[in-house]
């Protein structure tokens, strides 16, 4: 990864933008590859991340560009995505509305929160017309404030999705018909700021008890701020996962976040099997003197935002 990095002809300059589409494919790799290579098709378009999650059916991938290079690279991925995905057919663990389902949009230099909400705002009016998808918007460029927080767009999924758009006012689009498009569903079009998806799998089958810890531990139940969780059950493991995504690490760290589940499934009588980080996170976010750290699976010093972008840089430089 890192020489390809280094050997790429990427023009990064002083305004960079991160993007991390989720899409609905965790079992047929070949998918995801043609994604990515999908979205290098755009000159300035990095890929610095790819992970793919079988029991979730799910994968991230995390790609940089200067603004113009990043709406158009996605709107390559999700339109390859859309060609190759048929939603109709996927099962998994993780709620979907889209086979891309979310397309957050994320500042990293030179440019500001409403610049990229700007950015969101432009790729979400793109899919719609060039690719009939129907979009929603959420957290900063949520056009309403009830689609701010991204379980409140995607509820249930695409199957309860699909039935509600053409009856209920409520599940309308931002943008387009109320209708699904028939393979790729719909799509959540965000602007939001780093990000950090953190996984602790327990040493159980017993589906209830990540799903018990993940209530003690989300703040819409009272739980860590800034924090949501939900259990999943890892079949291919014969484990359970207590899935996060920290929205605001500064507030609420991994560190803490981990302490509070390891602690909450002390007290069921249920270990800790391991940790992960889904994607990239910031290098201040990391800390290896943690609980967590060694607990980490698959980590590689490739997970940390920095020592991807650093090289980039200095080839430019």
């Amino acid at each position: 990864m890192r020489n390809q990095i280094r050997n790429s002809q990427s023009a990064i300059r002083n305004s960079l933008v991160e993007c991390v589409p989720n899409f609905s494919e965790g079992r047929k790799p070949e998918t995801i590859v043609q994604i990515a290579l999908a979205i290098e098709s755009v000159a300035g378009a990095v890929v610095l991340n790819r992970h793919v999650d079988v029991d979730h059916n799910r994968s991230v991938i995390t790609f940089v560009g200067e603004p113009e290079v990043v709406v158009e690279a996605a709107l390559r991925a999700v339109a390859k995505a859309s060609a190759l995905i048929d939603l109709r057919k996927h099962k998994g663990e993780h709620p979907r509305i889209g086979a891309t389902d979310v397309l957050p949009f994320i500042p990293v230099t030179g440019v500001t929160i409403d610049e990229v909400v700007a950015l969101a705002h432009e790729a979400g009016k793109r899919i719609w017309h060039e690719l009939s998808i129907p979009v929603y918007f959420y957290e900063h460029a949520a056009l309403r404030s009830d689609r701010v927080r991204l379980e409140n767009v995607r509820r249930k999924g695409f199957e309860e999705l699909r039935d509600e758009i053409k009856t209920n006012p409520d599940r309308k689009p931002d943008i387009g018909d109320a209708r699904l498009h028939e393979t790729a569903g719909a799509i959540a079009v965000g602007a939001r700021q780093f990000l950090i998806a953190f996984n602790v799998s327990l040493q159980t089958n017993d589906l209830m008890v990540a799903r018990r810890i993940a209530r003690v531990v989300r703040e819409r139940d009272g739980g860590l701020p800034f924090v949501k969780a939900l259990g999943f059950e890892l079949r291919s493991r014969g484990l359970v996962q207590v899935s996060m995504n920290l929205i605001d690490y500064q507030q609420t760290s991994i560190t803490r976040a981990f302490e509070a589940v390891r602690d909450e499934a002390n007290r069921l009588g249920v270990a800790v099997n391991s940790t992960e980080i889904v994607g990239l996170l910031p290098r201040a976010a990391l800390d290896r003197t943690a609980g967590y750290f060694p607990l980490l699976e698959n980590f590689r010093e490739e997970l940390v935002l920095e020592n991807l972008l650093e090289p980039l840089a200095h080839s430019q430089g």
